[in-house]
């Protein structure tokens, strides 16, 4: 799995807030869009097959690649299977809250185990994933520093057995 992908940031509509980050994102065009889809297959692709794949110079798509990546609409980054990289226990932790979830998803975030951060309407105020070495490693985790925090609640844990699918595919809009 240690290819390379894009992250793209998508998902509202085209020139909306963007609420993960607090920017307003500009609208994207459709050869935006087409080089997002380009990277979003191999995020190794070449400049020039980029290109000619959208109609645009190699330098051209230089310039608009590191604009996407300037305005943070899109991430290059080498996706990893844990497992190899010495990480054996991943989880989903789902934390309620008590007050304001925002300075609770800040301390998530800054977080080095945690991996993914979403506040999330549910059972649940916050999903947090959280990638770590060993059991020993994610108990420390979860029960001296997630529940530490102010503002906790509760959580609950789902530890991963098996990592059946994960793609970063889905296009965009």
């Amino acid at each position: 799995m240690h290819s390379e992908h894009v992250s793209s940031r998508s998902a509202e509509p085209k020139g909306s807030r963007d609420t993960r980050s607090g920017n307003t994102t500009p609208p994207l065009d459709s050869v935006s869009l087409a080089i997002i889809e380009q990277l979003q297959e191999d995020g190794r692709r070449p400049y020039a097959a980029i290109g000619k794949a959208v109609g645009l110079s190699e330098a051209a798509v230089r310039q608009r690649v590191q604009k996407l990546l300037d305005q943070g609409v899109m991430q290059i980054v080498a996706v990893t299977d844990p497992l190899t990289v010495g990480f054996r226990r991943q989880a989903m932790v789902g934390v309620n809250v008590d007050g304001d979830l925002e300075p609770v998803a800040d301390a998530l975030t800054a977080m080095s185990e945690v991996e993914y951060v979403v506040m999330t309407a549910g059972s649940f105020d916050i999903l947090a994933e959280i990638v770590c070495e060993d059991d020993d490693h994610l108990l420390d985790v979860i029960n001296k520093r997630i529940r530490a925090l102010p503002g906790v609640r509760s959580t609950e844990s789902f530890v991963y057995l098996k990592l059946k699918k994960q793609t970063y595919m889905w296009g965009t809009r």
